[in-house]
């Protein structure tokens, strides 16, 4: 038996009834909070998201009223760049990356058709959500390019001559194993690279990218001048001039100091040459970077002083758009990956082997705990289309959920499409394992279906629950959380209730609301707390109660689930 599972599930309902109740206190504080917004109705404020598979955007009003939405689609509306779910991806290839210029195109695009709904001109500050962890190169005088943007001319064509590389690698990237290892001895090992850094060296994590290239391209490093993120490369086309990295989405690198805030000398004197010289310093997630490029203002009619407030990750961007407001909150978004997270005190945040601390984006007295896990989203899709004969038929999909009984009769099932980061698993393929204990080839349908969507909430159980993360409820947000069935197998794996956070697109809506935090805590002059500014965000619609009988069904059945996933990562090894 897995030594620490008896003793955490014997304790969970008492923790869930205890922070329950404080949470209930906290949510009667929450309520006497004045608003402190300053802004006019009429204010518009944008968020955009520049996720995996597309780019979405919100825009809301001095009320928080959303007043229009739009989303763009990479892989159908830029079909020239062939991608497949917004990146190149290769079956047994570990190197994943984005053609760069198609965020831009996008963006672009995305206005083009914002223009024709909402009056551009009463925007007032913009903000956003970027895919995490992926990185841009620019190239020698690409500051003076972004600066003399030409609206007659599309921001691809003016901007690709200003790129060292064509490509972004992005989070489902796992090439860099070695460059990992290399930064771990180099800090003193995993632990001490996760109490510096937040985590521990994440192949997907920026600095390893960053140092993977100039160790195999080291031409391209020399002819780079600075490094984004995919959230401050899509802050610098709006500013029309470098932005910086936000704090929060800066501690998704294995690059910055966690407790002080500021980029970590040992780390990127390890990583590269030269690389301080290549980097802003980071800032404060509600810091307003400057106004808008005139390109934006004569081409789409934006207002020219509308304020440009730091990008961000999109998994902090989550955090803002669901109200995360006590440690007994958790956000649970079901997209291309799935990710868990919630907030607490820096003081309490205790960085470990699996999982990550970042800064909390509306809060730089605060952290973010997150638990990131690839297959999410493309691995209950292939899984639905290979059950039902159908791509994308949920409906019977969920029939067949339904042919089964919680706890699938004691099968279980791993399905690692990708290379997993919780657990890190890096060989590809599906185990199954009988109520015996033994391993099966193939399931029936229904048995293989209850056994990825209970999989993949057991393993968020227990993963979360060695982080310390205990939920008084879970608010769902991302394309997934719609669907019922899903939602209440959540609830009872995990015993509380579960919510619906109140617009699928939480990145989007959380960038609007940063943007908002933004502009009140520049006008100001001092930072203005996101709940003050906010406080609607903390409204959200019960969708799922726990059946207790299936509860305790599931708190059974995690001793095996955490036996068998141990297995499995010891095999990988």
């Amino acid at each position: 038996m897995t030594p620490d599972i008896r003793e955490a599930d014997n304790s969970w309902d008492m923790m869930l009834r205890v922070l329950s109740s404080g949470r209930a206190a906290g949510a009667r504080g929450l309520a006497s909070v004045a608003h402190a917004r300053t802004c006019n109705k009429s204010d518009l404020f944008l968020g955009l998201d520049s996720s995996t598979q597309g780019l979405k955007a919100t825009v809301v009003n001095g009320e928080l009223a959303t007043v229009a939405t739009a989303a763009l689609n990479f892989d159908a509306d830029f079909p020239k760049y062939g991608t497949t779910g917004g990146a190149f991806v290769e079956e047994g290839n570990p190197v994943v990356v984005a053609p760069t210029l198609m965020f831009a195109e996008a963006l672009d695009v995305l206005m083009g058709r914002l223009q024709t709904e909402v009056d551009l001109s009463q925007l007032v500050a913009v903000s956003g959500s970027g895919q995490q962890h992926g990185s841009v190169y620019w190239r020698h005088g690409a500051r003076e390019t972004l600066r003399n943007l030409d609206p007659s001319k599309s921001l691809a064509t003016q901007l690709a001559p200003a790129l060292s590389r064509d490509t972004s690698p992005i989070w489902m990237d796992a090439s860099t194993t070695a460059q990992c290892a290399q930064l771990e001895a180099a800090l003193g090992g995993p632990q001490a690279t996760s109490d510096l850094t937040g985590s521990i060296a994440y192949e997907r994590f920026t600095g390893n990218q960053i140092m993977k290239i100039a160790q195999e391209t080291p031409e391209v490093y020399a002819d780079t001048e600075e490094i984004s993120l995919i959230s401050s490369f899509m802050a610098s086309v709006l500013l029309g001039d470098y932005g910086a990295i936000d704090t929060s989405d800066g501690a998704g690198m294995n690059m910055m100091d966690l407790r002080n805030q500021a980029w970590a000398p040992a780390a990127l004197d390890a990583i590269a040459p030269g690389l301080q010289d290549k980097l802003l310093p980071v800032v404060p997630g509600h810091s307003v970077l400057g106004e808008v490029a005139g390109y934006f203002a004569s081409k789409y009619g934006v207002n020219p002083g509308c304020k440009v407030v730091a990008w961000s990750g999109d998994n902090p961007n989550s955090v803002a758009g669901l109200g995360l407001n006590a440690p007994g909150d958790i956000g649970l978004s079901m997209g291309t990956s799935d990710t868990i997270f919630s907030i607490c005190p820096a003081a309490d945040s205790r960085p470990g082997l699996e999982g990550h601390f970042f800064v909390n984006p509306v809060d730089p007295d605060s952290h973010m705990a997150m638990l990131c896990y690839k297959n999410g989203s493309l691995a209950r899709e292939a899984v639905c289309a290979e059950v039902t004969g159908a791509k994308g038929d949920w409906g019977a999909f969920g029939h067949l959920l339904d042919r089964g009984a919680p706890g699938n009769r004691g099968n279980l099932g791993f399905f690692v499409l990708q290379p997993e980061i919780i657990p890190k698993i890096p060989r590809t393929g599906v185990r199954r394992f009988g109520p015996s204990g033994a391993a099966i080839e193939s399931f029936p349908p229904e048995v293989e279906a209850r056994a990825i969507i209970e999989g993949q909430f057991l393993s968020y159980r227990l993963h979360a629950g060695r982080m310390g993360l205990s939920p008084a409820h879970i608010i769902a947000t991302g394309g997934a959380s719609k669907n019922p069935h899903f939602t209440q197998i959540m609830s009872n794996v995990f015993g509380t209730v579960v919510e619906a956070a109140s617009q699928p697109d939480s990145a989007s809506l959380g960038a609007a609301c940063r943007a908002l935090q933004g502009w009140e805590a520049d006008k100001a002059g001092t930072f203005v707390p996101f709940a003050s500014v906010a406080p609607e965000l903390q409204s959200h619609t019960p969708v799922a109660e726990p059946d207790q009988a299936a509860h305790r069904v599931y708190s059974e059945l995690i001793e095996a689930y955490a036996e068998h996933e141990a297995q499995i990562v010891q095999s990988a090894d």
